[in-house]
């Protein structure tokens, strides 16, 4: 009975909320979406730069694992990165996928892709646009939960990888053209005001003043006139006869400051996506990029690894390849690496895809002095001389006894 009531509640949750979204469509005279959004130059900007930018960092597996007694992390090599990074096994490639995944997640605040198992082994990875999404939830506050409906055929979340943006049920999020709907729909009426400026060459609205009423015939010539006007480049000019004069009913972009206005809007825009108005690489990394690739490895390891896996396995993007386009910074990265000795040669050239030199030392200075936690003993290479801190601390108290 239980059962019954719950989807009973579900459905009828989905039906008002699409009965609202219709009602709003139909009141709504200029309705505003992601398709609007993406005509504004800014909005497309920041969707594109941060898309590209996630696409190319490629995502890995790793294990975590127990080695004589020390905790060590190693690369896991498995087909569900293969399919995340290269061929999904559907129409969109591993580049596109991401790209979807973020673009989705930004406008929208919902991306969704199918995965498509065949008992414990991921055959595809198939994405779904939100648009074709229909979440059906209970009524329960705490204990929430929810099944997916595509096309009318219904699925248990854990089929579905699932990126959310500002999500408050784990079902459904929030989007920026939904978070910032006035901000962006302003950008975009700018925008629209722009073009109308340059199809009527910049012609002001008014309105005809006469001092007396004119005849029908006269008022319709005057109309058509006033419409070739505005739609026709070749006639530029209108006669008004005696009695009638034209009042101004708007202001030029110029008296409007629309210039000054469209900068104050783009950089709304670039702060509502995290991209630094006077761009810096690190910044945007930090602020535009990071809480993205943190919010996609959230979704793969709850969603595309498996439950006895989630102890020790986890997916992580490998954002050195965010440097790669910067030989500068990243040879001094490799350096530092060396000097500290947390990397080796042959560690820094396999990352460059170069041939292993067979170098496998650690490079240390004559000037440092080694010291061992575990057997308490100290190494000084200038001297090849090897001293234990116990023994040393015997022989002083015997002095002193």
């Amino acid at each position: 009975m239980k059962l019954f009531n719950f989807f009973n509640r579900s459905t009828e949750i989905v039906k008002n909320t699409s009965d609202d979204l219709l009602l709003k469509s139909i009141l709504s005279e200029n309705a505003f979406g992601k398709a609007e959004a993406l005509n504004i130059p800014a909005v497309a900007r920041c969707v594109n730069l941060i898309s590209d930018t996630v696409s190319m960092i490629p995502i890995k597996l790793y294990k975590e694992k127990i080695e004589s007694g020390k905790r060590k992390t190693v690369e896991v090599s498995d087909s569900r990165c293969d399919l995340l990074n290269d061929d999904t096994k559907d129409t969109l490639d591993g580049v596109q996928l991401k790209k979807a995944i973020v673009r989705d997640y930004l406008l929208e605040g919902n991306a969704y892709v199918f995965i498509n198992k065949r008992r414990n082994i991921v055959k595809s990875l198939n994405y779904v646009d939100s648009g074709n999404v229909m979440i059906s939830k209970n009524s329960d506050p705490i204990f929430k939960d929810y099944n997916i409906m595509v096309y009318g055929k219904t699925y248990k979340p854990f089929e579905f990888l699932k990126v959310l943006r500002s999500t408050a049920d784990g079902a459904h999020g929030v989007g920026i053209v939904e978070e910032n709907r006035e901000l962006l729909k302003t950008a975009y009426l700018t925008l629209k005001f722009e073009q109308n400026l340059v199809s009527t060459g910049g012609s002001k609205k008014g309105f005809i003043k006469a001092e007396k009423k004119i005849t029908k015939e006269a008022m319709d010539s005057l109309k058509r006139a006033w419409r070739e006007l505005y739609c026709n480049t070749e006639n530029n000019v209108i006669v008004l006869n005696d009695n009638l004069d034209f009042k101004e009913a708007s202001s030029t972009s110029t008296e409007m400051q629309l210039n000054e206005n469209k900068t104050s809007l783009n950089n709304s825009i670039l702060d509502i996506f995290g991209v630094p108005i006077d761009f810096n690489w690190e910044t945007f990394i930090k602020t535009a990029i990071m809480p993205i690739l943190t919010a996609i490895e959230c979704a793969l390891n709850r969603d595309l690894l498996f439950e006895r896996e989630k102890k020790s396995f986890y997916f992580a993007f490998d954002t050195k390849e965010i440097i790669k386009g910067d030989i500068k910074t990243r040879f001094e990265a490799y350096k530092t690496a060396l000097d500290s000795n947390l990397m080796q040669i042959d560690e820094c050239r396999y990352l460059e895809n170069l041939e292993p030199l067979g170098l496998n030392f650690v490079k240390l200075g004559l000037q440092d002095v080694l010291f061992n936690p575990v057997t308490k003993e100290i190494y000084t290479p200038n001297t090849n001389q090897i001293t234990s801190i116990e023994r040393t601390e015997d022989n002083e108290d015997r002095n002193k006894e």
